[in-house]
């Protein structure tokens, strides 16, 4: 299962590696669908589509209202998508104009590019989930576990000719209070005091990665174990 593991990453790896990444400051944006995924909240490259068709441009995903139409034999850089729509900004028929177009106005050298959109599209929406719920997948980029997890508790790297390899461990502690009792002299009562606050370790969580991309994650058993979760790793296309 390794050896076919690290087959699909060779060929899939995207994000380029790094000893240590840290959470990056996301764009704030006024859209905030949960179905749509902005290319600036991933660590992809900027994706290229060639305009070959001249067409209808919208102002929501949805086209209910028609902003103008964009302008054929030209270049454009992918700003959002849903599986069925692009959001895009180029020139129109008279200036500038962003919005939403449907995929068929689009080319790009790689021919399957509307179904290799859609996997990305998916996989994306997959690795929010994952975030918003502080989990981990294999699959995930070391990027995308920070903004899950944060910053490790303790990080081991190797680099060979071949890359990199290495592991995140995240430990998780709970805070425990003590209290001693005293007695009141004057009336005889009881009375707990706050004595001191002991720190115990209450779970781990290792990460093992290659070329900052997950591949194995082992849990402590005071963690509360499951079936590993998996995505797809990062998609790597020729645009």
């Amino acid at each position: 299962m390794k050896s076919g593991l690290a087959l699909l990453l060779s060929a899939l790896l995207a994000v380029p590696a790094s000893a240590e990444i840290k959470r990056t400051q996301r764009k704030s944006l006024l859209n905030t669908d949960p179905e749509v995924v902005y290319i600036e909240e991933t660590n992809v490259m900027p994706i290229k589509l060639k305009v070959i068709k001249a067409a209808p441009v919208f102002s929501d995903r949805h086209g209910k209202r028609k902003l103008g139409t964009l302008r054929a034999n030209q270049t454009i850089t992918l700003e959002a998508l849903t599986d069925k729509v692009y959001r895009v900004r180029g020139k129109g028929t008279r200036d500038g104009i962003a919005g939403w177009v449907a995929p068929w106005a689009f080319s790009s050298d790689n021919p399957d590019f509307v179904q290799h959109l859609k996997e990305f599209y998916q996989r994306q929406l997959a690795v929010r989930e994952l975030i918003a719920a502080n989990a981990i997948a294999v699959g995930m980029t070391l990027d995308e576990v920070s903004q899950s997890r944060g910053k490790p508790t303790k990080t081991t790297v190797r680099k060979t000719s071949a890359g990199q390899t290495g592991n995140w461990e995240y430990i998780d502690y709970e805070d425990i209070k003590h209290y001693i009792t005293q007695i009141d002299p004057r009336t005889g009562n009881s009375y707990r005091v706050y004595s001191h606050t002991t720190r115990i370790e209450k779970g781990k969580t290792a990460v093992e990665f290659t070329n900052d991309v997950v591949t194995a994650i082992e849990e402590s058993e005071n963690n509360q174990g499951g079936h590993v979760r998996i995505v797809v790793p990062p998609l790597v296309w020729r645009w």
